[in-house]
């Protein structure tokens, strides 16, 4: 082997050792600082609308996407006699509504569903080996996928106090009826700092890194 060839070959010798040494820094500083999960998403209170008396819906301004303030009138249903007006429990804006006007509509029938965009966070479900690692107060960062480029800020507000698998329908049991032992996850509320206009909606995927 020639001289230049062995300098070439120590050269990337050299390259792959550094490389590979900031390969272990970078898994080893995140294993050591962050928890960090993609089984996690934008949250929060959905609020229903319903008729507070069965007749026919006389009017309705319910459209999807527009925001009302509680006590805002959103409707009126008619019994007969009387014209009784709908109203919005809380500040809201409209996210999905099947509410057809001058229809007759039941008592405590759901007309539309909504959200106070303005009071989001995230659940994210963290793995209960990891849990004993998270705490209140902690800070977190927050990654969602439709804004690849931006990061968002929050904190730890609470941990649940049952696995998100506590309350499904299909619980972690084989055909035989004994208990299959896996992973739980454990939801966990991260408040979001400042959105900066880039109008999360619940539901939206997120990856959150959260700060030991």
């Amino acid at each position: 082997m020639n001289v230049k060839r062995l300098i070439a070959l120590n050269i990337i010798v050299l390259i792959l050792l550094v490389g590979g040494g900031f390969a272990a820094y970078y898994y080893f500083n995140e294993a050591t600082n962050y928890i960090k999960t993609d089984n996690a998403r934008i949250d929060g209170q959905a609020i229903s609308i319903a008729s507070p008396y069965s007749g026919k819906l006389t009017s309705w301004s319910g459209n999807v996407g527009k925001t009302f303030n509680s006590g805002d009138q959103i409707g009126e249903v008619s019994d007969g006699k009387h014209n009784i007006p709908i109203t919005v429990p809380h500040h809201m804006t409209i996210v999905q509504q099947n509410a057809v006007e001058n229809s007759f509509v039941p008592a405590g029938m759901t007309l539309a569903r909504g959200y106070d965009l303005d009071d989001l966070w995230v659940t994210a479900n963290i793995e209960e080996t990891d849990i004993e690692d998270v705490k209140v107060g902690q800070d977190v960062d927050i990654y969602v996928d439709a804004y690849p480029d931006r990061k968002f800020t929050g904190k730890v507000e609470k941990l649940g106090y049952a696995t998100a698998n506590t309350f499904s329908l299909l619980p972690s049991s084989n055909n035989t009826g004994n208990y299959t032992k896996v992973t739980q996850v454990i939801p966990v509320t991260i408040s979001i700092d400042d959105d900066n206009g880039a109008g999360l909606v619940p539901g939206m995927n997120v990856t959150v890194r959260i700060h030991k």
